[in-house]
């Protein structure tokens, strides 16, 4: 037995050996992408058909075809706007429609019709899509041009297409069986292609729920989790009330993400289509501090907490203190506040100084990969920095998969995104530097950050162990920490007695999410850990399924009470209809 298990993993491995080979020889010849970044396309003569004809890898041309679709077409993602010209303003990264960049009708159901329609669509498993999306039967649809139904089904698993297909780094793509043989089909750009689609056409529009269940829940947080538990609550028939304690509603999203990565308007129009449907939002309410939390849990019937994963991972190391050394969250907040005062009108006289975070004319180190690093590079670009270096802990990942990290995981690969584009297009090289752990910061007489002092580190079974005798150092008069996030801020927490996990996360278990205290909820980053904005959708819509099981279980107890009582006569006032 154990030698025709051996076997047969040996076959597998020689036809998957083959099939990448043969897959190598197919792509290495000739491009069927044209110069204007499309798939060549040619109408004849006498050819009167709506649509042209497409240049597929065999280099004939026929029209668009789902079948074989991902072998006859290219991968072709969408590109982001030219680096040298976005760093000049704040504008998405996105080409907009009537820019050359943006791909055409053609060009979308092209890469459409590279989805497989698998048997097993490694995509929307928990190895790709944590909101479990329909992604096969969505691209389908696109490739045959119905894309009010397109945005129906992409609603029915995802709140805000707009929001992840923006900001997602896609781990459908990396579970992509395209992938196994080829490039993985291009998700996220459909995803985003759909939804805008979909906002253009007015496919977007209010749902007012028809019946109300007379039960109201509190929302702690307004970012994505907060959200999404508030839409599905609020189309379940409840009073929703969402509690944010800045001054504008979107949390992460407002002011965590930034302005070219996810324009505000773009999240503002979606909070006011939740605002039309029903949901109230109050700003500036700090919970815990500046409202009452008891006076919150003796008004509602249930709260939830979205409250996020707020307490960044810190750098104790001698110089911490000096002026100059910021948090990453810190130096976005305060940008994308000042972008919205410029948009708002108010003159850069009136902007208060201290609360801006400038990069212009420094030497710029963040310290800390991923997507807050990358952002805080990208910011630092439009301030124009003098210079800009990011250090990572770990060694620079493998071009391909490493044995270890094989489909459908997500990729851990070496990758160019967009703030490391941007520095290679005007310094000429990648910012980054890896395998470096800073020791200490050097200032000033005056306090003021002026340089740091690193040290090479090799990655051992212990841990990162720093090398002897490798110490370099920087030139830097801003430096960003962005390492990360440990857990929510723990006021809220403690003034409720909340339980706790070891990394002192609120402890509620998943698919559950109740807290230790009766009727209260806990989703997100504030429950899971630093994750992403798709995992904190699918965290608030499981939030909202366990409360509204709660409250209508409250309800049903409720009514029991009451004809004991004999108020069952009142009961009815409980059910308006709107």
């Amino acid at each position: 037995m154990l030698n025709r298990i051996l076997l047969t993993s040996s076959r597998i491995r020689g036809q998957r050996s083959l099939r990448k080979f043969a897959t190598v020889e197919k792509s290495s010849g000739s491009s069927v992408i044209g110069s204007d970044g499309r798939h060549e396309i040619w109408r004849g003569d006498v050819d009167h058909d709506n649509e042209p004809k497409v240049k597929r890898r065999d280099g004939t041309y026929q029209p668009v075809s789902k079948l074989r679709g991902f072998i006859n077409y290219q991968r072709n993602p969408e590109p982001y706007r030219k680096p040298l010209e976005r760093i000049l303003d704040w504008e998405e990264l996105n080409p907009v429609k009537g820019d050359p960049l943006k791909h055409s009708a053609v060009e979308q159901k092209v890469q459409a019709a590279r989805c497989m329609d698998c048997g097993t669509p490694f995509c929307q498993t928990e190895t790709g899509c944590p909101v479990d999306n329909l992604i096969p039967e969505w691209n389908n649809l696109v490739f045959e041009g119905q894309w009010k139904e397109a945005i129906d089904r992409l609603h029915k698993t995802n709140n805000f297409p707009e929001f992840t297909g923006r900001v997602c780094p896609a781990p459908c793509e990396g579970a992509c069986v395209a992938g196994l043989v080829d490039s993985p089909v291009t998700i996220k750009n459909i995803e985003y292609a759909i939804v805008d689609k979909a906002w253009e056409e007015g496919y977007i529009v209010p749902r007012i729920p028809k019946e109300r269940t007379g039960m109201t829940v509190a929302i702690i947080g307004s970012g994505p989790a907060g959200l999404a538990a508030a839409d599905q609550l609020n189309q379940m028939g409840h009073r929703v009330t969402v509690y944010e304690r800045a001054d504008r509603i979107g949390g992460l999203l407002m002011y965590g993400i930034p302005n070219m990565k996810l324009e505000k308007d773009t999240v503002e129009r979606r909070v006011n289509l939740l605002r039309e449907e029903g949901i109230e939002f109050v700003t500036n309410a700090d919970i815990g501090r500046n409202v009452d939390i008891n006076d919150l849990r003796a008004n509602y019937d249930a709260m939830a907490l979205c409250l996020g994963a707020t307490k960044p991972r810190d750098l104790p190391i001698p110089g911490r203190e000096l002026k100059g050394v910021h948090f990453a969250m810190e130096f976005l907040t305060k940008n994308q506040k000042r972008l919205l005062l410029t948009k708002e009108g108010k003159l850069e006289s009136q902007w208060d100084k201290n609360n801006f975070i400038t990069a212009a004319g420094k030497d710029v180190i963040v310290i800390g990969g991923g997507d807050t690093g990358t952002d805080c590079i990208g910011t630092s670009m439009r301030h124009r920095c003098k210079s800009v270096v990011n250090f990572e802990l770990m060694p620079r990942p493998p071009l391909e998969r490493a044995p270890d990290n094989p489909w459908p995981q997500w990729p851990r690969v070496y990758g160019v995104d967009y703030g490391h584009a941007e520095v290679q297009a005007v310094y000429g090289k990648d910012p980054r530097e890896y395998s470096v752990m800073t020791k200490e910061f050097i200032g000033d007489e005056n306090g003021n950050l002026k340089a740091l002092i690193t040290q090479d580190v090799e990655i051992t079974d212990k841990g990162p162990k720093a090398i002897e005798g490798s110490e370099r150092e920087w030139k830097t008069d801003l430096c960003i920490l962005s390492m990360g996030f440990i857990s929510p801020e723990s006021y809220v927490v403690e003034e409720l007695g909340l339980d706790v996990d070891q990394r002192n996360n609120i402890h509620a278990v998943y698919g559950d999410f109740r807290t230790s205290v009766e009727g209260v909820f806990a989703g997100g980053d504030c429950r899971r850990g630093q994750s992403l904005v798709v995992w904190a959708i699918n965290e608030g819509r499981g939030l909202a399924e366990s409360c509204n099981n709660y409250l209508l279980q409250k309800r049903n107890d409720e009514a029991l009470t009451f004809e004991k009582t004999g108020a069952f006569a009142n009961l009815s006032s409980m059910s308006p209809k709107v």
